[in-house]
């Protein structure tokens, strides 16, 4: 029996699985609305509005376990480059993975601050010209 074993299998291993989700993730946070398909959408939903909570939470244990579900990759910067940056405030230095976290934390947290689930919806669109999937749109509400 399946009972309670909630999966997301279309053909792909779980490694597969975990890349995509992190990376529509990613996209989903930068844009604040992607282009998917239907099946795909309803798995990100799940993970999104659970990053939404524990960006609410702002702990460090909390950005911990986002960074490591988006699989953020750091490039490390000199001291000097550090520095530079931060009297600076200036995000060249950083790649999107870091710019990615600090809008999820300061931006989409205090929009949902008093929203108590439920950040995203699903927008369906046509079927895809290729193989007719249906494919939607997934956004944060505003």
């Amino acid at each position: 029996m399946r009972h309670g074993k909630h999966t997301f299998k279309i053909g792909r291993t779980g490694s597969h699985n975990r890349c995509l989700i992190a990376n529509m993730l990613k996209s989903l946070v930068e844009h604040g609305r992607i282009e998917t398909t239907i099946t795909k959408a309803k798995e990100v939903r799940r993970h999104a509005d659970r990053l939404i909570t524990l960006a609410k939470k702002n702990t460090l244990a909390s950005r911990r376990l986002v960074i490591a579900k988006l699989m953020i990759r750091y490039n490390t910067l000199t001291p000097k480059e550090a520095r530079e940056a931060k009297e600076k405030k200036s995000t060249v230095g950083f790649n999107g993975d870091r710019i990615v976290i600090g809008k999820l934390f300061d931006t989409l947290a205090g929009r949902f601050a008093t929203r108590n689930g439920g950040y995203t919806r699903i927008i369906k669109k046509a079927n895809r010209v290729g193989d007719g999937a249906q494919t939607c749109y997934l956004e944060y509400l505003s």
